[in-house]
């Protein structure tokens, strides 16, 4: 397997510090709001990364923190005159709702700042004890110049950041880049005793603790947005390596790109900026989690808005809700074919369906390129309702084995991106109902059109039945005589 590691600038290969084992650690949300779709764009692509790698065989350990005490925290509680630790927890509830609504499975742990303070309180100890911070009036600083290295992830050497950094008013700082490792208590704040005086940690600090306290000294894969390269990943390493001296802190670093709404970046300012759950009212959760994987995850990802009825749209968006309506229904295709006749048993399969899933799976191993990887798996949905429209595309038992190859294999893939994983036949009805609303028709009627029309074919008076499947087909309604009866779609 080769990822791109920011650090090194490049793809390189995945070897595990202990064969077999992974240590992940990706910086979660600060919740003070409700998540936005940057949430989404990181936790879906890391989502992804783990289930692949444990699809490959690793005992993956899986870390995401919350941020629970922090200036954007009390400042937002303030402003609401509410406790700061209860609009944490209410947003932290709401934060897993959102990540179950995308088919994120939980991490393995999620620690909180709050849950963590005598770790976070000894690592800055022993940082004051190593020389590599300061205290100064009640606050801690972490001294930048004492870490040659610092700037190597994003770039940016140590002095052309001296050089170009704003002159800061506070003259207890040492250089304007030192950052604070603890922020004195100021009254109505949350605060903390500690050897330093009572406050609160600041920003960075409590990554290298909790990584530390879950995945040891150094482990093997950060995470998290291309935002957090500077400073805050940065800063996490001259934590780290200036605590331990360590070579590393992690090994690999990988970074998501940035969500552009009509090719700019999202951003209040520019009124673009949209929540999960804005862009939820509008299509399902599992279309967002497939229009997401559409792109690299280190690319930047482009969301086109439109407006009806004053209300945004996102048509990528559901484009890949369409997509997964074919998916779904090539799923539900499979599973009446080969619910009846006699399994296959062993032998030959059609070459494409030997070979598909092998390529998805090299997607896969090269830096998670989930693009590449949905192209081949739309090809095995062809390819299967290729072999279900035609019984003599194949000699009898290949085809079986084929589709029999295609299903399992259809199932594996969707458990490793995460979609496809409710009942066809639920997905499907829902998906009508939802664009019966959005487009005005009614579907009471469209089904009691189709009970005429079967009682019309039972009659054998075809002209009529043809009669009212074209008034259908003319108002963007699909009919498919399938197995189970007469089924009915909205048309894309």
């Amino acid at each position: 397997m080769r990822i791109f590691d920011t650090l090194s600038r490049g793809k390189v290969e995945l070897v595990p510090r202990t064969p077999g084992r992974l240590g992940i650690y990706v910086c979660g949300p600060t919740v003070y709001d409700l998540s936005h779709i940057g949430h989404a764009r990181c936790y879906v692509a890391f989502d992804v990364i783990v289930r692949h790698l444990r699809a490959r065989g690793f005992a993956v350990t899986f870390v995401r923190n919350l941020t629970d005490v922090d200036d954007k925290i009390i400042r937002r509680a303030n402003e609401r005159g509410e406790d700061p630790r209860v609009l944490s927890e209410r947003f932290s509830a709401e934060f897993h709702r959102d990540m179950a609504t995308l088919g994120n499975a939980a991490p393995d742990v999620e620690p909180k700042v709050t849950e963590h303070m005598p770790e976070i309180i000894a690592f800055i100890a022993r940082l004051v004890q190593q020389g590599a911070a300061y205290p100064a009036e009640g606050d801690v600083y972490y001294d930048v110049e004492k870490f040659v290295e610092y700037g190597r992830l994003s770039g940016q050497p140590l002095d052309e950041l001296l050089s170009g950094a704003r002159v800061e008013v506070d003259e207890r700082k040492r250089s304007p880049l030192d950052f604070a490792l603890w922020k004195a208590a100021k009254p109505g704040e949350p605060s903390w005793e500690s050897p330093f005086g009572p406050g609160r940690p600041g920003w960075h600090i409590e990554c290298s603790a909790m990584s530390l306290r879950y995945l040891g000294e150094s482990f093997d894969l950060h995470g998290g947005g291309k935002d957090l390269v500077f400073p805050h990943h940065q800063n996490e390493i001259a934590q780290s390596q200036g605590a331990f001296g360590l070579g590393t802190f992690a090994k690999y670093w990988l970074h998501n790109g940035f969500v552009n709404f009509n090719q700019e970046k999202m951003s209040k300012s520019l009124g673009n900026f949209f929540t999960i759950r804005q862009v939820l009212e509008h299509v399902e959760a599992e279309a967002l989690r497939l229009f997401l994987l559409t792109v690299h995850y280190r690319s930047p990802i482009n969301f086109e808005v439109t407006e009806r009825d004053g209300k945004p749209r996102f048509p990528g968006v559901e484009e890949a809700w369409g997509r997964l309506d074919y998916l779904y229904r090539t799923i539900e295709r499979l599973a009446d074919a080969l619910a009846v006749g006699k399994p296959g048993g062993e032998g030959a399969v059609v070459p494409e369906a030997g070979t598909w899933y092998a390529e998805l799976l090299a997607a896969l191993d090269d830096d998670f390129n989930t693009a590449l990887a949905l192209a081949s798996l739309y090809a095995a949905a062809t390819l299967a309702n290729k072999l279900l429209d035609d019984p003599k595309s194949a000699a009898k038992d290949v085809r079986r084995r084929s589709l029999e190859r295609l299903q399992q294999e259809l199932a594996a893939a969707a458990g490793t991106l995460g979609i496809l994983q409710q009942p066809p036949r639920a997905f499907l009805e829902r998906r009508r109902s939802r664009l019966c609303e959005l487009r005005g028709i009614d579907g009471a009627e469209v089904e009691r059109q189709l009970q005429e029309r079967t009682g019309a074919r039972a009659a054998k008076d075809f002209a009529r039945a043809d009669e009212i499947r074209a008034g259908l087909t003319a108002r963007g309604i699909e009919i498919m005589d399938t197995p189970r009866g007469t089924a009915w779609r909205i048309a894309d």
